[in-house]
Order: C-alpha cells, then sequence, then structure tokens
C-alpha cells in the first residue's frame, strides 16, 4: 500500500504543485510531499517487516526525518500518529486500522500550532472520522478503505468552500489533493490483493456518519514569499567554529558505525547497554547507542578509536564505519573561513566547508560557543549577506526547495554551539525546523525564530547582540521581524482573478507580505506598483535584491523611479542571485 501510494503521489506530483494557490511558478507541495514519501518508502524498502505495527514505524521515522515543507511535515505527522497506534500489532482489523487513521489526525492537528481548516488537515480529519463510523458496520478492509478514500474525495472537494482563497481562486487544496492520491494507491493495491475490482464497492461514501460541525474558516496566511534586506554591520561577529579552538577538542575521532548482531564470530552474544556505554565513556563522550534485536547503531568521540572498535565486534560483526578526525575539519574550516556560500543549484545543501563536520558532531558544552545560527536562504548573494551577518551554517533552500527535517538536524549537529537559533526564512519551512528542535531537545538547545521572509530573516541576524541573553536575543529578534515590510516580483503561470487583479499567464506581479498587489506585462511597472503599496511614509530604508534573471536596466531604472519618487528614502541595491523571484525588496522604517 505505501509503495503504490507513493508511485500515485508521485506521478501526480506536478498536479499537486499546480493547485498552488498564488499563480506563481514556485508552487511545491506535491515536491515536498513527494519527497518525504520518497524518504519514507527508502527507509521501508531498507528495512522492511512483515508486521504491520513494525512496518509502519519504519516508515514513519523516514517520513520523519525526510519530511520536507509544511504539507510534508503534517504529512509524516498523519503515520506518526498512525503507526504509534499500529505498534503493538502483527495485522491490523478495521476497526483498529480507523484508530490509526485517527490518532495520525489527532498527531498532525498537535503539530500545527494553528490549524486551517479547508486544507489536507480536513481532509484526513474527515476521511478518518468516517472510517471509524464505518469500521463498526464492516470486516473488509478493502470495503472501508474504499470508504475512506470517497470519504477524502467528498472532503476534498469541500475544501474551497472552507478556505475563501481556494474558491477565489477555482482549485482544491493541494495537500489535500496529494493526500487522495496516497489513499488511491492504498486503494489500488487492496483491490488487487483480493482480485480486481469489485462490483460491490460503492461509488460514494456512505452517509449517516454526522457531518463536521465545520464552519468556513477565515482566509489562511498565504505563503509565497522569499524576500531580502539589510544593512551589514561593520562589526561582524565570529561564527560559532571560530570561537573554539583546535587544541580544545579533546575526542577528536568522531566515529559512528552499525553493529550486525547476526553476522560475525559473536553474533548473538547478549548486549549489554549499560556495560558498553561505561566501557565507550573511559576515553570517549557524545555518545548515542539505538540497539534493537538486528542491529546497534553506535555514535562516539573518542581518543582510542581502536579500543572502540574491539568493544564492539564482542556484539557482532562492524559495518558502515565513519570515522572522522574534528581537529582536522576545524582546522579546515577555519583555513576556509566557514563562511562559503552553498551551491544554488544542489537541494538545501550545507556548505561544502560544513558537510564533512555533519556527523553529529556534539562537542561537550564547556567546548562550546555559546550561540550560533542556522539560516535558509536561495542565491550566493543572499547566502553571503547572512554569513557576514554571523550566520554558521546556512542552508539552500526556499520556496522552490525545502530543507527537510534531517537537514536541519544535521546542520544543529555541526555546529559547536549551546544555544541554536534557526531562521527558516519561509513560511512552508517554519513545520520542519520545529520538528527539529523537538527531535533534539534533549540535546541541544534551540530556538526557531519564526522568520517568513529572508528580509525578516536578515533583520533579525542583525539584530542580535552575543552579550545578551537567549530570551533577550529571541525577544529583540522577534521585535525586529515586525517592522519589516517584504516584497517580491515574479510573473504568472496561469490566468487567474485575486481580489480586484485581472492577472495573465506571463505578466509580472507583485507580491506585498504574502498578497499580490500588482500585476502589469512589464517588469518596471510590476515593481513600482508593488513598491507603491510598500512605501508608507516615504522615508524608509528600501533594499533591493536582483534574483539571477533581473534586467540591469530595470535596475537602474527603478533605483531613478525611487529616487525621483522618494527622496527621503535610503536605497540600497544588492545582488541576490535568487531563481524565481526576479526581485526581493525590504522596506523597513
Amino acid at each position: 500500500m505505501v509503495l503504490a501510494g507513493a508511485e500515485q503521489l508521485g506521478q501526480h506530483a506536478e498536479h499537486v504543485n499546480s493547485l498552488n494557490v498564488f499563480p506563481v511558478p514556485d508552487g511545491d507541495t506535491g515536491t515536498n510531499m513527494n519527497l518525504t514519501m520518497s524518504a519514507g518508502v527508502a527507509e521501508i524498502k531498507r528495512k522492511s517487516s512483515a508486521s504491520i505495527g513494525e512496518a509502519a514505524g519504519i516508515l514513519s521515522k523516514g517520513l520523519l526525518m525526510g519530511a520536507r515543507g509544511n504539507s510534508g511535515v503534517i504529512l509524516s505527522q498523519l503515520f506518526r500518529g498512525f503507526s504509534r497506534s499500529a505498534a503493538p500489532y502483527e495485522e491490523l482489523n478495521t476497526l483498529q486500522f480507523a484508530a490509526a487513521l485517527q490518532n495520525g489526525v489527532d498527531a498532525a492537528y498537535k503539530a500545527v500550532v494553528k490549524p486551517v481548516e479547508g486544507t489536507i488537515l480536513t481532509v484526513a480529519k474527515e476521511a478518518a472520522k468516517h472510517a471509524n463510523y464505518y469500521a463498526r458496520r464492516t470486516n473488509d478492509i478493502t470495503e472501508l478503505m474504499n470508504e475512506v478514500l470517497l470519504k477524502a474525495k467528498e472532503a476534498l472537494a469541500m475544501t474551497p468552500e472552507l478556505l475563501p482563497v481556494l474558491k477565489q481562486v477555482g482549485v482544491v487544496d493541494s495537500g489535500g489533493q496529494g493526500l487522495v492520491y496516497i489513499y488511491e494507491g492504498f486503494m489500488e493495491v487492496l483491490l488487487q490483493s483480493d482480485g480486481g475490482n469489485r462490483a460491490s464497492l460503492k461509488k460514494e461514501a456512505t452517509p449517516g456518519v454526522a457531518a463536521s460541525a465545520l464552519k468556513p474558516a477565515a482566509p489562511a496566511e498565504l505563503v509565497v514569499t522569499k524576500p531580502a534586506q539589510q544593512v551589514i554591520s561593520p562589526e561582524m561577529p565570529l561564527s560559532a567554529q571560530a570561537r573554539l579552538e583546535t587544541e580544545d577538542i579533546e575526542f577528536l575521532y568522531d566515529m559512528e558505525f552499525f553493529i550486525n548482531r547476526e553476522l560475525g564470530e559473536n553474533a548473538g552474544v547478549a548486549f549489554d547497554d549499560e556495560a558498553f556505554r561505561k566501557a565507550l565513556s573511559v576515553n570517549g563522550d557524545s555518545i548515542i547507542i539505538i540497539a534493537d534485536d538486528e542491529v546497534i547503531k553506535v555514535h562516539v568521540h573518542s581518543k582510542t578509536p581502536g579500543d572502540v572498535l574491539n568493544l564492539a565486534l564482542q556484539y557482532g560483526e562492524i559495518t558502515q564505519i565513519h570515522i572522522l578526525n574534528m581537529r582536522e575539519q576545524h582546522r579546515d574550516l577555519l583555513t576556509a573561513g566557514m563562511d562559503i556560500a552553498p551551491s544554488p543549484e544542489l537541494f538545501a545543501e550545507i556548505p561544502p566547508e560544513a558537510a564533512r563536520s555533519l556527523e553529529e558532531a556534539v562537542l561537550p558544552a564547556d567546548e562550546m560557543a555559546p550561540y550560533g545560527f542556522i539560516a535558509v536562504s536561495s542565491g550566493d548573494g543572499i547566502a553571503e549577506i547572512f554569513q557576514s551577518l554571523g550566520v554558521d551554517v546556512v542552508l539552500s533552500g526556499g520556496q522552490t526547495m525545502n530543507p527537510s527535517t534531517e537537514d536541519f538536524v544535521k546542520a544543529v549537529r555541526s555546529i559547536a554551539a549551546q544555544q541554536v537559533f534557526i531562521l527558516p526564512n519561509n513560511s512552508n519551512i517554519v513545520l520542519a525546523a520545529e520538528q527539529a528542535r523537538e527531535l533534539l531537545e534533549d540535546e541541544r538547545r534551540i530556538t526557531v525564530i519564526p522568520s517568513k521572509t529572508i528580509p525578516q530573516g536578515m533583520a533579525a541576524a542583525f539584530a542580535f547582540q552575543e552579550d545578551e541573553s537567549a530570551e533577550t536575543n529571541r525577544d529583540q529578534m522577534l521585535e525586529a521581524i515586525s517592522r519589516v515590510q517584504s516584497g517580491q516580483v515574479t510573473h504568472a503561470v496561469r490566468d487567474t482573478q485575486y481580489d480586484d487583479l485581472d492577472i495573465k499567464a506571463g505578466h509580472y506581479i507583485g507580491i506585498h507580505n504574502s498578497k499580490i498587489v500588482a500585476t502589469d506585462e512589464t517588469m518596471l511597472q510590476a515593481c513600482e506598483g508593488l513598491l507603491k503599496q510598500m512605501m508608507e511614509s516615504g522615508d524608509e530604508v528600501v533594499t533591493i535584491l536582483e534574483g539571477d534573471e533581473a534586467d540591469p536596466e530595470v535596475t537602474a531604472a527603478l533605483a531613478a523611479w525611487l529616487e525621483e519618487q522618494y527622496p527621503d528614502a535610503e536605497v540600497e541595491v544588492h545582488l541576490g542571485g535568487q531563481p524565481v523571484y526576479y526581485y526581493l525588496f525590504s522596506v523597513e522604517s
């Protein structure tokens, strides 16, 4: 079912992307759900199980670490809740399957700070509610799944009535559509397993379950942002790595490997977790051991890697060995300056100089810097600005390529800092960052600053003061975010009517704080229309970031127009290099 669901979603990912409520060329719900589902499939293929409880747990782990974007995180939570409910069972009957679906819905709603109806959440909720109603009337899992699918389609069709922006644009919710495709894959396999199509299956969901008392929701905050900003400070703070002396790294060998308990001369020997940890701690720290009946995963920083491997051989055959010298890594990082912009064409790439330190390089607290920063950006110029503001790791990403939960986990572990601030810089990335924070809450102090645009992220980084407490810095960064207006210019990929704007495919559109406010067949006119909406007093600081397809003549004309129309404004132009958006604007009083 999982493989077929992923296949069905993958085949229709572009259709799901096309349902993005904005007519912009970066609708990515289908891409995010597909990448998330693919991560789960890879995990379940790597370690399959005939037990549905175990298989669901394996799937959940893969989805959790591979989750990208809001839609991917919600999808991972749906199956995470499902797996917890299914965990005790080898097989599921209809009642248990329905209960697992409901548990998934509960987990997903809990994960979202402000759930919005008319989204994937609604589709999952209505389908699960109907499943629990119908499961009491049948013990046929195929019949139940048919009802679940039909109810999901019915709920999907209802999403425009619950979310006005969907009705205005004339589409159903993209995340909900992605979930329906997954359910279609489930249904296809169940039909094949019992001989193919069954004429007895209904074409509409059985009536009788009490309809949801859903009221049309207030319009959700529209998400298509990725702008820029900021004056660069003449005194840039040092990165966390630069604050650490190389020779202070005592346990210099960063080791990770697996012990296969079914192979080797000592296969089958009982594993004494406590004794093993105690032995590793003699000359090591940062010890992480995850054991099951077949495999033990070991991570340790050690002075004596040979002793570690000899200890491990007592329990089976060692595989997938990775040993890195952290002093060598640190010297390389300092020599390279750590602050090298990531390649924009790679998905959520961490800077090459930092990549080798992503093997959970967790140092003792007394060897760590007090603060570290992670920011998400797209474009070489924007990455350089973040790095100049003291950001330790810049993840390449944005509206069209969302870093996964695992990307954030690795990035956090690559920074030798006690407190790490994360700047997602996109509404669609905040949930993945929060999910990483939860996974690492026992290991590191992490604060996610909910920056939804590049300008907000830059303003937050600029407001940071190293001599202040984490709480004071958080408040100051949130305050800085509130003072920034963000804008971006791209082109429409389809005709649509938005508020009182008649948008034509190929025309340029200006977006102010997530709302389309200007459209024109010329780029300059679209930029001017957008900036008129953003400029309130006329004496603001205006920052223009040129995208990789910006027209230099338009940039010059725009700067001249600003000087003429707003002579008291301070205007700065930087090369951002971002894709998709020709220009990113920020306006700050």
